[in-house]
């Protein structure tokens, strides 16, 4: 929503106060786009017809990444006129392809809602308010504490195959809330005196409780097994074909050593700095479709198609995050 500058709340200014497009605009009121963590919202300032200067209102993206989107891109539109910042192409940063594709299209959607506008505009939303994704998380909570608690004590073929659906399609597609290295570095670096206004942490909040805390009372992967939006996927995409490619038990060894040397080999660029950027290309981002890299999109795709012939190949022979989970639960040493 606009805020008109010098226009005192509620006011409404009359026609005959018109005059360039001026005042700043705040995209949480525009249904911000969401990034990897969460939603990307921009303060747009403009003055004359003209674009002061933008800011980026608080997020959960992880802030390595968030810190060379502001960097490379917050300064792009500064001097354009509404129109002029409305037709520039703006190229996404590399290694940090979500956060730059929200900024982007939160950005569009800022310039689109101020080039309707004739006049100064009232103010209507407080820049301290809630997401505006209010809606979607408090569905994502239901379906995540659904598929954290039912299953503990009812087991019915049916009903997994529900909660599945819901797992894809609410908590993946709808919300983009999924756990993953990027989402915990997130977390670890969130402001902690924010989080009564930042659903999509508390929906990620959630998630991590259940994937840590759970197992702790003997119910190993848990997460992975039952809530992972990813995970479901692929069981249900496994479900369309009964019979499935057999895998030799000397396979399956290899594939499961040759997971632990990636996850390895991947803490080893996490820790060193060498390769920060892979955490950028976890599959679990493609449920984010409209700011997911072509990489990443086929890399999904590419594991969702094996899930037809083989049971969750990302989840047994690939994913770091499920690695992590299964060595703080001890199950990943015991089968060595």
């Amino acid at each position: 929503m606009i805020v008109g500058a010098a226009v005192r709340r509620n006011a409404v200014v009359t026609p005959e106060e018109s005059a360039p497009i001026a005042g700043t605009i705040n995209t949480s009121g525009l249904g911000a786009v969401t990034g990897y963590a969460g939603p990307v919202p921009l303060k747009i300032y403009v003055s004359n017809g003209v674009v002061d200067s933008v800011i980026a209102l608080p997020n959960v993206e992880t802030p390595d990444f968030f810190n060379r989107v502001e960097e490379a891109l917050l300064h792009k539109w500064d001097g354009l006129t509404i129109e002029e910042a409305a037709q520039l192409h703006v190229d996404a940063v590399s290694g940090a392809t979500y956060s730059s594709k929200a900024l982007i299209d939160n950005m569009q959607r800022g310039l689109k809602e101020l080039g309707a506008r004739k006049v100064d505009a009232v103010v209507s939303k407080d820049d301290s308010q809630p997401s505006e994704f209010k809606i979607e998380i408090i569905a994502g909570l239901i379906v995540a504490l659904m598929a954290s608690f039912i299953p503990l004590f009812w087991r019915n073929r049916i009903y997994r195959i529900v909660q599945q659906v819901l797992n894809v399609a609410v908590l993946g597609f709808w919300c983009g809330a999924c756990l993953s290295y990027s989402s915990l570095l997130s977390l670890f670096n969130f402001q902690w005196s924010t989080l009564a206004s930042q659903w999509p942490t508390i929906l990620l909040l959630v998630l991590l409780i259940v994937a840590i805390v759970w197992p702790l009372f003997g119910k190993k992967s848990h997460y992975c097994n039952h809530v992972c939006p990813f995970g479901s996927l692929q069981e249900l995409c496994g479900r369309c074909v009964p019979c499935k490619l057999s895998l030799s038990s000397r396979t399956i060894k290899m594939l499961t050593l040759l997971r632990r040397c990636l996850w390895a080999l991947l803490m080893l660029c996490l820790w060193t700095g060498v390769w920060f950027e892979w955490i950028d290309y976890e599959p679990f981002s493609a449920f984010i479709v409209q700011s997911a890299s072509t990489a990443v999109l086929i890399l999904a795709a590419v594991f969702v198609v094996l899930s037809f012939f083989i049971n969750r190949p990302y989840c047994r022979f690939v994913c770091p995050l499920g690695t992590l989970l299964k060595i703080s639960q001890g199950t990943e040493i015991k089968k060595k």
